[in-house]
This record gives structure tokens, C-alpha cells and sequence, in this order.
């Protein structure tokens, strides 16, 4: 029999996979008019689209959107929305801009500005998209079911 970790390790991966797919063709609409995309540039304050500032603000939405249906989605005894689930979509949300961004400035820091394909930006864009969908899937239910003995009611 299955456990319950099991259980919502395999619900992350299958919306990891359904999330990335889905996140890098919405990607190749927005951005299918461009043949080559810097994965960072060296300035905050840039007009240009990267694919690491593309991932950044679609893992930050993603991560907030997704723990809010997680946690209607659930379907066992839950805890309340306010304050609980409020703050774990904060939390989410700042934890996806924290690590994204950190990783965008150590890119540009040891990498410089690298320029790719279309097809490889959205690969990256759809892993990462993919990736923040497994995590905070399996966080939200983690976090939200009561009979965790870790989340207080």
C-alpha cells in the first residue's frame, strides 16, 4: 500500500509535467517572434526579454495560483484558509522570487549574457515552470492536510 508522501510525490510529478508543457507552449506565443534569447543581461533595468526574467515572473504567479488551488483541491480534512494557506502563499511566492532571481544573478555573475535558441528558451522556461509546480503542489498538500502531525490547526 501506498503511503501518503508517496501519494503526493507522485500528484507533484504528474502537475510538474502537465504544468511544463503547458507553460513552455503558452511561452512559444509570447515569444515566437524571436530567434535568439539572452538567458540574463547585465542590468536590472532592461527592456529586453529574458528567459530567466520570463521564468521568474511565471514561477511567481504559478507558485501563488497553484497554492491557492491546492488547497481547495484537497479533499481530506484541511486547515483553515486564513490565516494558513494565506501564508503559505506568501511564503511560496517569495521563496519562487528568492530562488529564481539568486539563480538568474549567479547566471549573469559566472556566465555572463548567453544567448539561445527559441527551442531551448522554452525548454528552460518549461523545466523551471515545471520544476516550481512540482514543489509547491507537494508543499500545499503537505502543508494543508490536518492529520500532518507537523501543521498546527
Amino acid at each position: 500500500m501506498e503511503s501518503t508522501n508517496q501519494k503526493l510525490i507522485k500528484g507533484a510529478i504528474k502537475t510538474a509535467i502537465i504544468n511544463g508543457f503547458i507553460n513552455g507552449g503558452i511561452q512559444y506565443f509570447l515569444l515566437k517572434d524571436r530567434t535568439l534569447i539572452s538567458i540574463t543581461v547585465d542590468s536590472i533595468t532592461n527592456t529586453d526579454e529574458t528567459v530567466l526574467g520570463t521564468a521568474v515572473v511565471l514561477s511567481i504567479t504559478l507558485a501563488m495560483i497553484l497554492t491557492v488551488i491546492g488547497y481547495f483541491t484537497v479533499k481530506q480534512e484541511k486547515v483553515a484558509f486564513f490565516p494558513n494557506a494565506f501564508w503559505l502563499i506568501i511564503k511560496h511566492g517569495f521563496f519562487t522570487f528568492g530562488v529564481l532571481t539568486s539563480l538568474a544573478v549567479l547566471w549573469q555573475k559566472y556566465m555572463g549574457t548567453v544567448q539561445v535558441p527559441l527551442l531551448t528558451a522554452l525548454i528552460i522556461i518549461g523545466v523551471i515552470s515545471g520544476v516550481v509546480s512540482g514543489v509547491v503542489n507537494y508543499l500545499t498538500l503537505k502543508g494543508c492536510v490536518k492529520t500532518n502531525p507537523l501543521v498546527s490547526a
